[in-house]
């Protein structure tokens, strides 16, 4: 049984009621590969998450953008895990380069609030990936292995766990890495699970891309082995967001 493929769309901070709808009717109206081929996860900002899952179509689903680290409590302005299964939202983005790199949070602190994520039943889009300066100095594989490495050390069960390689170099830049950078990358990373987790979860996890993903460049993306899919930005808040989904179709 080959891996699943894997299409989600993170809105980040944009939006406005309106808008949301506007997006949301776009996507219950389009005609994409079925659930057997392709998963769907869209990720708007939390002050819209109970308005996408009540408006939504039934075969796509909702992720949150991020989630606190540990249960809540006394934290201003943060989001329990607790809270987004009190609303039977399924999926969280944890990681994204966006929260490493303004907000500071360090490969420790990613692992841990993922291991809590799980541990309170949401799954996992867990995000790695290299800054320009990393990539020019040939330390790519090293970064993205580190940030794995912390996950790895508290994640036992990566079923429910979808593992994302985004070149902060390639995210909202326009630039984006070219199918063999991609698959390369994702060669690696798999390879690190292989060696380092288990033969099984190396098999079984999938590794999906984001950074500028469009309309455009999806097709050929999707044609390299170990991308198992995409985590779309800009795209996203698009029509084009549809010809991303069924790119599935051409996966190996």
């Amino acid at each position: 049984m080959g891996r699943k493929f894997f299409v989600g769309g993170n809105w980040k901070c944009n939006g406005t009621t309106e808008e949301v709808k506007k997006i949301v009717s776009t996507l219950n109206e389009a005609e994409v590969p079925s659930e057997d081929v392709v998963e769907v996860v869209v990720s708007p900002p939390f002050v819209f998450l109970p308005l996408v899952k009540s408006l939504l179509r039934s075969d796509f689903n909702v992720a949150a953008q991020n989630c606190w680290v540990r249960k809540g409590g006394a934290y201003t302005g943060e989001i329990s895990a607790e809270m987004l299964v009190n609303l039977s939202i399924p999926w969280v983005i944890l990681g994204h380069s966006e929260r490493r790199l303004i907000l500071s949070e360090a490969n420790e602190f990613v692992a841990d609030k993922i291991a809590y994520a799980l541990s309170q039943g949401l799954k996992v889009i867990a995000c790695v990936g290299e800054t320009l300066e990393q990539r020019e100095s040939g330390s790519t594989v090293e970064v993205v292995a580190a940030q794995t490495k912390a996950i790895a050390e508290k994640v036992s069960n990566w079923s429910n766990v979808v593992l994302a390689y985004e070149p902060v170099w390639a995210i909202g830049t326009g630039k984006v890495a070219t199918p063999a950078q991609a698959q390369e990358v994702h060669f690696e990373l798999r390879k690190w699970l292989k060696e380092n987790v288990s033969a099984e979860v190396a098999e079984a996890t999938r590794i999906i891309y984001g950074g500028s993903v469009n309309g455009a460049n999806c097709k050929v993306l999707a044609t390299q082995p170990d991308v198992d899919g995409f985590l779309v930005g800009g795209a996203s808040l698009k029509a084009e967001f549809v010809d991303i989904i069924k790119s599935a179709t051409e996966s190996s």
